[in-house]
């Protein structure tokens, strides 16, 4: 049996130092927050905003298939045990629910996480969008109060280039605005947002800053 040849395990002991020496370099670079770091974020950001823009053509058919079952247009419901109580209850017509598997059908979700401040889907019928239908209010589903980073994501994904602006009552109608059994369609004080901001239209869906500088994601349910 031949003696090893010194030679070799240097090789080996230096193979070694030099993986030892890369994973270092790795490890150091991620825990540094560099540019691979970040890509990833953005992403994740990418994967998100993808994500709400599919469930908001979700809840856009789920709303066409109500009205196949000709329900009227003030009828249509978005009650849900997780929703805001003033949705009403989504066993009361069944038919006219856009959760209810009855009616739409569409599932009820929560938000991605990190896009907003945790709010809950919103439905609204108070807003007019530039060049959509006619001049009367929209039905549109609302995530309120989204980051920057997400707002950019989202219009850069429908071609709208600057910020659109919101400069009414805001499309962010709060717990008034709610489309209810009470409260449908505001043809006679409709919100208007700021139609010379949106840089591409009819502008079904996108990101608008309200006067408060707060951000919200909206997209056109039924046009009118």
């Amino acid at each position: 049996m031949k003696p090893s040849d010194p030679r070799q395990s240097g090789n080996v002991i230096f193979f070694v130092l030099l993986a030892i020496v890369l994973i270092g370099a790795v490890t150091a670079a991620i825990r540094s927050g560099g540019g691979e770091g970040a890509n990833i974020d953005k992403e994740t950001l990418l994967i998100r905003a993808s994500e709400v823009r599919q469930y908001a053509n979700e809840l856009e058919r789920a709303v066409a298939f109500v009205m196949q079952n000709e329900i009227s247009e003030v009828d249509i419901r978005f009650a849900h045990p997780d929703a805001p109580a003033d949705y009403g209850t989504i066993t009361v017509n069944p038919g006219n629910q856009v959760f209810g598997r009855d009616g739409g059908g569409a599932s009820y979700r929560a938000p991605p996480a990190d896009i907003n401040d945790g709010s809950g889907w919103e439905f609204y019928a108070q807003t007019h969008l530039p060049q959509v239908g006619s001049a009367r209010a929209e039905l549109i589903a609302v995530l309120p109060n989204v980051t920057q980073a997400f707002c950019d994501q989202i219009n850069a994904m429908n071609g709208l280039s600057g910020q659109p602006l919101d400069s009414g009552t805001c499309l962010n109608s709060g717990a008034a605005g709610r489309f209810d059994n009470a409260t449908q369609y505001n043809d006679t004080t409709t919100n208007t947002t700021t139609e010379a901001s949106f840089s591409q239209k009819p502008a079904l869906e996108g990101c608008v800053q309200c006067d408060d500088n707060s951000l919200h994601f909206y997209h056109v349910l039924r046009a009118r």
